[in-house]
């Protein structure tokens, strides 16, 4: 998406927050994952024009709940990605993404792999491996299979 608008965002109303302050939500993906997943791009997007308010509270009840201070973040997504793996949630790669630009290794990202294969079975278990593989894959930039 352009920094002004998207393919679709013509016919809907202009954009109630200024660019900075649309910058300064979506800042904390891009420090944690490394990028601005699309999904987060399309809902900041669409309640910067419809819902800024709400908008402003998403973000914040996220980042309260993401950034406890009884954990470090590397635990947190380390968390996140196991519970994403049990819902079988796409977002589960962003995590383990998140995870490992905090210092997560690979055993430890392929220990929570296994906590989700106890209780969710075996397409917990072959989610996360393909998450892992590909993410390995995109850190050598040579097939990981």
């Amino acid at each position: 998406m352009s920094s002004s608008t998207t393919p679709s965002a013509s016919s809907l109303p202009a954009r109630q927050m200024t660019e900075t302050e649309l910058a300064a939500l979506r800042g904390p993906y891009s420090e944690l994952i490394g990028f601005v997943p699309p999904r987060i791009q399309a809902r900041t997007e669409l309640g910067s024009r419809l819902d800024p308010e709400l908008l402003r509270l998403q973000e914040e009840v996220r980042m309260r709940a993401m950034y406890p201070d009884c954990f470090d973040t590397k635990t947190s997504q380390l968390m996140l990605f196991g519970i994403l793996l049990a819902l079988m949630g796409d977002a589960a790669r962003l995590h383990a993404i998140a995870a490992r630009r905090a210092g997560a290794s690979w055993e430890e990202l392929h220990a929570v792999v296994g906590l989700a294969y106890l209780f969710r079975g075996m397409p917990a278990a072959n989610l996360g491996a393909e998450v892992l593989l590909k993410m390995a894959e995109a850190e050598t930039g040579a097939p990981s299979a």
